[in-house]
């Protein structure tokens, strides 16, 4: 029996989102796979100039509401973990304490994405050497409190 696809999949505010939950359902189709989540504590808006570790209550919970969806659906999910605010460097991170095969990159639409103005997805391809699909998703807004 093969080896689970280890994919580290990372999200923010599109955590949630149908399309994400969508891709990471065809790609557990599509063979034996354990996901690990990652949530970079970015924060958004104002709160960025103010504060550059504001995201993290909201990085808490898409973390929390992406596994308990992934794990609705019958996804395994080995780990879930809030990184560092700066995207790129969560992903760096994580890969070098980890072992994955793949990158799963979910992003806000382009007109609107900061990560896709930094070009993260191949950013974090070249930074890793890993195949990064990337997903274009709609913002799920954590509950203000």
């Amino acid at each position: 029996m093969a080896d689970k696809a280890k994919i580290l999949v990372v999200a923010n505010q599109t955590a949630e989102s149908e399309e994400l939950l969508a891709a990471l359902q065809a790609r557990g189709d599509e063979g034996d796979a354990e996901f690990t989540v990652l949530i970079p504590a970015t924060p958004h808006g104002v709160s960025w100039a103010a504060d550059m570790y504001a995201g993290q209550e909201d990085a808490d919970y898409h973390r929390e509401a992406l596994v308990e969806r992934l794990r609705s659906i019958g996804l395994d999910v080995k780990e879930a973990k809030v990184g560092d605010p700066d995207a790129l460097a969560a992903i760096q991170d994580e890969v070098n304490m980890g072992d994955y095969d793949e990158l799963i990159v979910s992003t806000l639409p382009k007109r609107i994405s900061k990560w896709l103005h930094l070009d993260l997805p191949s950013k974090a391809q070249a930074a890793t050497g890993l195949p990064v699909m990337h997903v274009s998703a709609h913002a799920v807004k954590a509950p203000a409190g």
